[in-house]
C-alpha cells in the first residue's frame, strides 16, 4: 500500500464532505505509522464529523499524550467531550487550548462550555 496516495484520497474524500469514507482510509495508515500526528489528527477530525466520538477521542487523547503542547488537539478533544455532553470534561482542554493560542473559535468554545455549566 502507498501511504502517501491513501493520505491524499483520505485527505480528498474528507474535503470532499465523506469523513467515514476518509476514517476506513486512514485507520491502516495510523496503524502503520502511530506516530505520524498529521495522520492521527485527521482521523480524529474524520471520526468527530461522522459522530464517533469515542473513537475521536481516543486519537485526540494519543495526540495529547505524544505531545501535551498542541492546541488544536486539546481543542478538538474540548469540542468532542462537549458534543458528547461532558461539558466539565471539555472545559479545561478549552481553556487550555485557548491559553495556548488565540483564536476565536477556541475563546467561543470556552464561552459556549461556560454557558453551558452555567445552567446547570
Amino acid at each position: 500500500m502507498d501511504l502517501l496516495e491513501e493520505y491524499r484520497r483520505a485527505t480528498f474524500f474528507f474535503e470532499s464532505g465523506d469523513p467515514l469514507g476518509a476514517s476506513k482510509l486512514l485507520e491502516p495508515i495510523v496503524e502503520a505509522e502511530p506516530h505520524n500526528a498529521a495522520v492521527r489528527q485527521l482521523l480524529a477530525r474524520a471520526y468527530f464529523n461522522s459522530a464517533q466520538l469515542g473513537r475521536a477521542e481516543a486519537q485526540l487523547r494519543a495526540l495529547i499524550e505524544h505531545d501535551p503542547s498542541d492546541h488544536y488537539a486539546h481543542h478538538v478533544l474540548g469540542r468532542t467531550l462537549e458534543r458528547d455532553g461532558r461539558f466539565r470534561e471539555a472545559l479545561p482542554h478549552l481553556r487550555l487550548a485557548a491559553a495556548m493560542k488565540q483564536h476565536s473559535d477556541y475563546e467561543d468554545a470556552v464561552r459556549r462550555v461556560e454557558e453551558w455549566l452555567g445552567k446547570q
